[in-house]
């Protein structure tokens, strides 16, 4: 079962950095045929958010306690900045706060930079910090598929859809309380 699943995975992000497109174009374009998307986008971000986060709390904690790959510094700095975001959104949801948004943006974007720092060293670049890791944990690849597809990309994806659905819930906001 825990092969299927991790054969799986690169398709399901593949698939999710299409959608991702598609919702990202919807965005830019919210003044014609994107309207009803980034609507609703904006209204149900916090929900949409919530399970995003779920996926990537359950995804990193399959791939280093059921799988066994062990979570290098980089990871973990990334993980500081995505788990405390479920517990965030699970009250946001609890107290109907809309407000959630404002804050959980800047723990999104902080570990879209570690993580594209982390994939940017994992395509081959030269790392600026040393691998603190046993055994060089930062540079090892667990999952490499369509060439792009890495551990630190799932992450970057967790990132930028919170990111986009923080841009979605603004759009929506200011649309709503000034018309």
């Amino acid at each position: 079962m825990v092969s299927i699943i991790q054969m799986l995975v690169p398709y399901i992000v593949l698939g999710s950095h299409l959608l991702f497109t598609i919702l990202f174009l919807a965005v830019i374009f919210k003044n014609s045929w994107g309207r009803k998307i980034t609507a609703f986008l904006g209204i149900h971000g916090i929900v949409l958010a919530l399970l995003v986060l779920l996926v990537a709390v359950g995804g990193s904690l399959f791939y280093s306690e059921i799988v066994g790959f062990e979570p290098c510094p980089l990871c973990w700095w990334q993980r500081l900045f995505i788990y405390p975001q479920l517990i965030l959104f699970l009250t946001a949801l609890k107290f109907k706060d809309r407000s959630v948004f404002r804050y959980a943006w800047r723990l999104s974007l902080l570990a879209a930079m570690i993580a594209l720092y982390h994939q940017y060293v994992y395509m081959g670049g030269e790392s600026l910090l040393p691998c603190t890791a046993l055994g060089g944990a930062c540079s090892k690849i667990y999952v490499f598929a369509f060439g792009y597809i890495t551990i630190p990309m799932m992450s970057l994806t967790i990132s930028l859809y919170v990111l986009l659905l923080a841009r979605a819930d603004r759009i929506y906001r200011n649309e709503n309380y000034h018309s």
